[in-house]
C-alpha cells in the first residue's frame, strides 16, 4: 500500500514490525504496564474505523476528541484517520464557549469524549454532533451516545461481513485530503482552525526518521496532550521509526513513573524543564554545607566540559578527571531518578533558557529545543545531539527551507504547512504568501553554524512609552533560569513609562524554600506576601536586569498570590503564558506598579 495517508503509514509500520511492541500505558494499582503490539493497534484502529463507517462518516468528515492522553486517544485518532475522516482535536479544560465554537466551526458529526460528564458539552442545543462516544465510564446506549467499547462491536460487525471496508476507505485517501484540524490555543483572541492533511504527518514521520531523532529499540514516554500538534507529530514519527512510546497524560504520575518505565527518550515544554531545574537546585541547597558545595563544583566541572564539547575543542585531561569524579559522586546519581536510561529530552512550544539546557547537558541529560507552529505541523526545527547548540532551535527538518524577512521574522517553506485556516481565507492569506512562505510571527537569526535563535514574538514586543523596544520574553526566560522557586515572568509595558512584571512562583518550591528560611505561614498567599521571600525575589530581578539598558530593566514587580492555571484561562495546555489574558485578569496589579 503506498505510504499516502497515515493509515497507510500504519498499515506499512504492521507490515514491517506487526509483533514489535506499539505502545505502554499504566496497568492497575501496583500492577506491570499494559502493553500493545503494533498488530494489536492496528487491530483497534481498524474496529473503530469501521465503526465510524457504520454510523455513516465519510471522506473528510470531522470527528472530535475531547480527552487527556490516553492509549484510547491514539486508538481513536487512528481510527478516524484510517476511516478517511479528519480529528478535531479538543482539550479537555476548554470551556463550553470554546467547545462549542470549535464544534460548530468544525462542523463535527461525530464526538468521542473521554467520559460521560462531558456530554453536555459536545450534544449541546445548536452542536452538530450526531452521536458521541464515551471512553471511560457507565454510558446509556441511545440514538446519540454510545461507548467506545459499543462502538468498536459496530465495528467488527462491519468487519465480519465486509472484510475490506477499511482498507478500501485507506485506498480512497490521497496525501492533500483532511487528516486533522487543530484549533489554535493562542495566546489571544478566537481559536482558529488549522488545517493539516496526512502530507504533513507523513513529512513529521520521514522527516524524524530522516535525522534519527529515535531508533526501534528507543522507549517514549508521551505525556504531552495529544490536542497539541507536537503530540501528533511524535506519533507520526513513531509510525515512521516503529519504536514504542509509554502513554501516561497525569503530570503527578511522572516522577513515580520514570523509575518504573524507564524511558529512553522522553519530550516536553519548557516549563517541565524549569521546573525540575528549581527543584534539583533546591534540594542539593536545602541543607547547605558540603553537599550543596559539592553540587556546585559538580555542576561547574560538568557545564564547562559540555561547552568545550559543544564547541569542538578537546575537553583538558584535568577536567576530564574532575568531571568523571563529579559524575559518579553526583550526576550520576540525578540521572538515576529519571530512570537511568534517558538519552536525551526533547523540547517544544514555548522558548527554553540555555541556561537551563546547558544545566540538563551537564547532567548527562541533553534537551534537543526544537520549533515550530501549529500551521507547521510543529515540528519544523530541532538541534541533533551532534551539532547542539543552547539557546537556539536547531537546524530545519529535511526538506524545510528557511529565510529571515528584513523585519526579523522568520519565514518557512516546506511539506509540513497547513492548507490554511477552516474557512478564513482572509486569515490564510495573512500569514501564507503567494509564493508558499508561512510568516511565522516571530522574530530570529541564524547562527553561524545554521541553527535558527528565536527572540521573540513579533506582537509580543514591547515599546514603551519613551519610544524604546523590549523583547520580554528575553527577560522572562532568564528569570526562569536564575529564580529556584519555579518562577516564571510576565513581563508588561507596553505605553508605559518603565517595565514591570507579574512574578508566579511554584507552591512546592515556596513552602520549602519557606521552611528552609524560618518562614512561619499558613499558606502559600501568606509565604508571597513576606518581607524575606520579596527580598529574595527582588535580588534575582537584580540579577536578570543586570548588564541590560535602562530601558529594558524591570523596575518594580508584583508576586502573584495564586497561580496561574490552565484551568484559570492563564496558560495554554502547552503551559504557555497567555500574556494578554493575564494582564486583562490583573490589570489593577499592573496599574499599581504605575502611581
Amino acid at each position: 500500500m503506498e505510504t499516502s495517508s497515515v493509515g497507510a503509514m500504519l498499515a506499512d509500520r504492521v507490515a514491517r514490525t506487526p509483533d514489535a511492541p506499539s505502545y505502554l500505558w499504566p496497568g492497575d494499582a501496583a500492577g506491570e504496564p499494559h502493553t500493545e503490539t503494533w498488530a494489536r493497534t492496528q487491530q483497534a484502529a481498524h474496529e473503530i474505523a469501521a465503526g465510524l463507517l457504520a454510523l455513516g462518516l465519510r471522506r473528510e468528515d470531522r470527528v472530535a476528541i475531547m480527552s487527556g492522553t490516553r492509549i484510547e486517544w491514539i486508538h481513536a485518532d487512528l481510527g478516524i484517520m484510517c476511516a478517511g475522516g479528519a480529528t478535531t482535536t479538543i482539550y479537555p479544560t476548554s470551556s463550553p464557549e470554546d467547545v462549542a465554537h470549535v464544534l460548530a466551526d468544525s462542523g463535527s458529526r461525530i464526538a468521542v469524549v473521554e467520559h460521560a460528564g462531558l456530554l453536555d458539552g459536545v450534544l449541546a442545543a445548536g452542536s452538530p454532533v450526531e452521536h458521541a462516544v464515551v471512553i471511560d465510564g457507565p454510558v446509556v446506549p441511545g440514538p446519540r451516545t454510545l461507548s467506545l467499547d459499543g462502538l468498536r462491536k459496530r465495528g467488527r460487525a462491519l468487519l465480519s461481513g465486509t472484510p475490506a471496508a477499511v482498507n478500501r476507505a485507506i485506498e480512497a485517501v490521497r496525501p492533500e485530503h483532511l487528516a486533522t484540524l487543530i484549533y489554535t490555543s493562542g495566546t489571544t483572541g478566537r481559536p482558529k482552525g488549522v488545517r493539516l492533511p496526512h502530507r504533513c504527518w507523513i513529512y513529521e514521520g520521514l522527516a524524524g526518521q530522516a535525522i534519527d531523532l529515535a531508533g526501534p529499540d528507543d522507549l517514549g514516554y508521551l505525556w504531552l496532550p495529544l490536542a497539541h500538534a507536537f503530540g501528533k507529530a511524535l506519533i507520526a514519527t513513531q509510525l515512521a521509526i516503529g519504536y514504542p512510546c509509554f502513554v501516561d497524560g497525569d503530570l503527578t504520575r511522572i516522577i513515580d513513573n520514570l523509575p518504573v518505565v524507564r524511558p529512553t527518550v522522553m519530550p516536553a515544554v519548557p516549563r517541565i524543564f524549569e521546573k525540575v531545574h528549581a527543584g534539583v537546585r533546591t534540594a542539593a541547597h536545602r541543607d547547605g554545607g558540603l553537599k550543596a558545595r559539592l553540587f556546585d563544583w559538580a555542576v561547574d566541572v560538568a557545564r564547562r566540559v559540555v561547552r568545550a564539547r559543544r564547541a569542538g575543542r578537546p575537553v583538558p585531561a584535568g577536567l576530564a578527571v574532575r568531571h568523571r569524579v563529579a559524575d559518579g559522586l553526583v550526576l550520576a546519581k540525578i540521572r538515576v531518578r529519571f530512570g537511568g536510561r534517558l538519552r536525551y529530552f526533547i523540547s517544544g512550544a514555548a522558548p527554553l533558557s540555555a541556561d537551563i539546557a546547558e544545566f540538563f547537558d551537564a547532567l548527562g541529560l541533553p534537551v534537543l529545543e526544537g520549533y515550530g507552529l501549529t500551521e507547521s505541523s510543529a515540528a519544523t526545527f530541532v538541534n541533533r545531539l551532534e551539532s547542539l547548540e543552547h539557546g537556539t532551535v536547531g537546524l530545519p527538518l529535511p526538506g524545510t527551507e528557511v529565510t529571515i524577512a528584513g523585519d526579523g521574522e522568520v519565514l518557512i517553506k516546506g511539506p509540513g504547512l497547513m492548507d490554511g485556516y477552516h474557512g478564513l481565507p482572509g486569515e490564510t492569506a495573512a500569514v501564507l504568501t503567494g509564493d508558499g512562505w508561512l510568516r511565522t510571527g516571530d522574530i530570529g537569526e541564524l547562527t553561524a553554524r545554521g541553527n535558527l535563535r528565536i527572540t521573540d514574538r513579533k506582537k509580543d514586543l514591547i515599546k514603551t512609552a519613551g519610544g524604546k523596544y523590549v523583547a520580554p520574553q528575553s527577560l522572562e526566560t532568564r528569570f526562569a533560569a536564575i529564580c529556584p522557586l519555579g518562577g516564571q515572568l510576565v513581563v508588561h509595558g507596553e505605553g508605559r513609562g518603565y517595565i514591570t512584571a507579574l512574578v508566579d512562583l511554584d507552591p512546592q518550591a515556596v513552602r520549602a524554600w519557606a521552611e528552609q528560611h524560618g518562614v512561619t505561614a499558613a499558606g502559600h498567599a501568606e509565604i508571597v506576601r513576606s518581607a524575606p521571600l520579596v527580598a529574595a525575589v527582588d535580588g534575582y530581578i537584580a540579577q536578570v536586569n543586570a548588564g541590560l539598558g535602562r530601558w529594558e530593566t524591570i523596575k518594580r514587580f508584583t508576586i502573584l498570590e495564586q497561580n496561574l492555571t490552565v484551568e484559570g484561562g492563564d496558560l495554554t495546555p502547552s503551559l504557555k503564558v497567555r500574556r494578554r489574558a493575564v494582564e486583562e485578569r490583573y490589570r489593577h496589579l499592573l496599574d499599581a506598579l504605575y502611581p
